[in-house]
């Protein structure tokens, strides 16, 4: 969820008790208290019946939220898994902005951690039971986790456009659990058995991909499209692949960062621009420059105002900008700009529709994920992995959940 790039991490809560709940509009601050660590592992509770558990073991270790700095190991119970669920031994986490980003101020937009929740929704795994009625998966197979799944078929259901359902459930958005543990159940239609070919950690960044999927098609990305890629984090990178798998001739992307322009031109850019103190106009030109033509399609991945408006000022007449970076709620942008151009802006929220095809683009090679992946935690270390993650260094961070299969 989201493209943004979260930095400036804040370790806060280090005191041994659960910190007030989180209410509307207000961020907690750390108590700075030191000698002890934010990341606090809770004994297994010696209520839980064996057979409560997955595969008979009391070991369902869990990366728990309960508010803003305070993120916790605990070991959570593991029901049956219903007639329509599997039930799944987990394999790789990968961590997301959106993680960090609820890790830091217990909430994103009017999504508020109001309760414990385990995080993580970038996953795969293996099948360990299956439900009464499912039929198309079996314990042992390998399965990538689409983490949205509608709870009713409403209008945008029925239209194909789940994504848009009001009452979806979505791994790690409040109130929702995600699936950072040991073990975890899942829907079963939102399981999708990985070929042999593809990594279990392929598997987990099937979720990222699909945005850079889902935004391509938002753009009607194509044979021959020149495309502005803005940000080059893992969205931006994933929508690069994307873009150049689906067909386009030219690809350039922006961000500040030139590490990160280094990584998009290992990935297949075309061109990169480093971007400083320019203004929107300035870079548009510069862009407009180094292609030799506006770009016919901009995928904003950053949600900075001025990348928005770059974008805006960028993409040709009768051309597109989607947005896919999740920034403030209001910007300015050059909307009369946009209007007399025809410059069509389109917004992108999550994806729909896009596992089974990414699925078959990781098999037959046409895209590569494994780059960016730079960095790999056990779930014993997550409070590592999410400090490495917040600070933006690498790309992107996996957390692997089988104490005995460590491999990607």
């Amino acid at each position: 969820m989201g493209a943004a790039v979260w930095n400036g991490a804040h370790f806060g809560r280090q005191d041994p008790s659960p910190p007030p709940a989180p209410c509307l509009g207000l961020w907690f601050q750390s108590c700075g208290v030191t000698g002890t660590s934010p990341l606090q592992s809770r004994a297994p509770d010696p209520r839980l019946a064996v057979g409560d558990m997955a595969a008979g073991t009391t070991d369902n270790l869990s990366v728990v939220l309960h508010g803003p700095g305070d993120l916790r190991l605990e070991n959570y119970p593991i029901r049956e898994p219903g007639p329509n669920e599997v039930q799944l031994k987990m394999h790789s986490v990968g961590i997301c902005g959106s993680d960090v980003h609820y890790w830091q101020h217990g909430r994103i937009g009017d999504f508020v951690v109001k309760k414990p929740m385990v995080l993580g929704h970038e996953a795969s795994g293996t099948v360990v039971k299956v439900g009464a009625s499912v039929k198309h998966l079996l314990p042992g197979d390998r399965v990538a986790i689409e983490p949205g799944v509608p709870r009713e078929l409403d209008e945008f259901c029925k239209t194909g456009r789940y994504n848009l359902s009001p009452t979806i459930f979505f791994c790690a958005t409040p109130p929702d659990d995600g699936n950072l543990s040991r073990f975890y159940n899942h829907n079963a239609d939102f399981c999708y058995k990985l070929p042999h070919n593809v990594t279990f950690e392929e598997g987990a960044l099937i979720e990222p991909l699909s945005v850079g999927l889902y935004a391509c098609r938002r753009g009607e990305v194509t044979l021959g499209s020149r495309v502005l890629v803005c940000g080059a984090g893992p969205i931006g990178i994933v929508t690069l692949l994307m873009a150049k798998a689906m067909g386009a001739s030219q690809v350039i992307v922006t961000d500040m960062i030139s590490s990160r322009l280094e990584k998009a031109k290992e990935c297949g850019a075309t061109l990169t621009l480093q971007v400083n103190k320019e203004s929107p106009q300035e870079v548009a030109s510069k862009i407009e420059s180094l292609l030799g033509n506006k770009p016919d399609i901009t995928i904003e991945c950053s949600g900075a105002q001025s990348s928005i408006q770059t974008g805006i000022y960028a993409t040709r007449s009768g051309g597109t900008v989607v947005l896919v970076g999740i920034g403030n709620e209001m910007a300015t942008v050059p909307l009369v700009h946009a209007a007399v151009r025809e410059v069509d802006l389109r917004g992108v929220f999550r994806y729909c529709n896009t596992w089974p095809l990414a699925i078959s683009m990781l098999a037959s090679k046409l895209v590569n994920v494994k780059p960016l992946v730079t960095h790999r935690f056990p779930l014993e270390k997550a409070h590592e992995a999410f400090e490495v993650s917040s600070k933006g260094i690498g790309l992107k961070v996996m957390l692997k959940c089988d104490p005995n299969d460590q491999n990607p």
